[in-house]
């Protein structure tokens, strides 16, 4: 399947699952797209009652989606609780975007031995 970049064969389950659910997860935001522009363009409110409740339930799909993620990752996981809900500019956590000034190190460690 065009999904995967290694051999398929060659992944364990939990590999192919977490693609799974990414594919999932953009799938579902796609759909989002598709119901946003739909419902930006009809003139008739019924219709775009129907489309807004369609959009959100593809939402509520994303977001389980996201949550199995958030459980099988643990580094999304604390990127998501690092990043979201806070208030203030979007970039301004770990030091980027703040007042700090930027570091050139990678934060790998130093890698001669």
């Amino acid at each position: 399947m065009d999904q995967y970049h290694e051999p398929v064969q060659e992944l364990d389950d939990d590999t192919r699952d977490i693609t799974r659910a990414i594919k999932s997860l953009m799938e579902e935001f796609e759909a989002v797209d598709w119901y946003n522009q739909r419902m930006s363009v009809t003139k008739d409110k019924e219709l775009y009652e129907i489309l807004k409740h369609n959009r959100d339930e593809e939402l509520e799909h994303a977001a389980m989606a996201l949550e199995w993620l958030r459980r099988k990752l643990p580094v999304l996981d604390e990127e998501l609780r690092e990043n979201l809900f806070k208030e203030g500019p979007i970039t301004g956590h770990h030091g980027h975007g703040s007042d700090e000034a930027p570091s050139k190190s990678l934060k790998i460690g130093n890698l001669k031995k």
